[in-house]
């Protein structure tokens, strides 16, 4: 499957803002997750990832994040009519900023992230990014993360989690 083309003008020079323009919105760093966390590489996965994604908008992002190189499609050999999805190496590249995401969420918000692992992780960043690189160039699809649930009971975890960070 190939990804037409699409060059958006730029707003301005800035990094930040041209990131912005390729995967600035919650849907396509939420795929992205999916992928580099989760092991999740077809179109319904993403679908029942439990964000309650639109079809056309998944579809839509997929074919965005294609074109800007942060996934590759590729069409599985046993059945023609499945594409699996990968990240590219650029894709790989975004584990710093989605380990910080996610330590942030945690530390700042009500999440269904269980403690321990973030605790873990916020202390030792290079080795949870050593690790996802590993997966993703050995093609390891086991999930790095389970999915996290909708918790009440993280209010004081979260207050635990601010000060271990700090």
């Amino acid at each position: 499957m190939v990804a037409e083309i699409r060059r958006v003008k730029q707003r301005s020079g800035c990094p930040v803002s041209i990131s912005l323009e390729i995967f600035g919105d919650r849907w396509s760093l939420l795929i992205i997750r999916d992928l580099m966390v989760r092991g999740y590489k077809t179109f319904k996965e993403f679908q029942e990832s439990g964000e309650g994604i639109a079809t056309n908008i998944l579809a839509d992002r997929l074919t965005k994040l294609e074109a800007a190189g942060i996934i590759t499609a590729h069409v599985e050999n046993t059945d023609r009519r499945r594409v699996n999805y990968r990240l590219s190496e650029k894709g790989v590249d975004l584990a710093p900023v989605l380990l910080e995401l996610l330590i942030w969420g945690a530390k700042h918000e009500h999440t269904g992230a269980p403690c321990a692992i973030i605790d873990n992780m916020a202390h030792d960043r290079e080795a949870v990014l050593t690790e996802v690189r590993r997966r993703w160039e050995h093609r390891d699809p086991r999930p790095f993360l389970p999915k996290f649930e909708e918790d009440s009971s993280r209010s004081t975890s979260v207050k635990r989690l601010a000060k271990s960070t700090k």
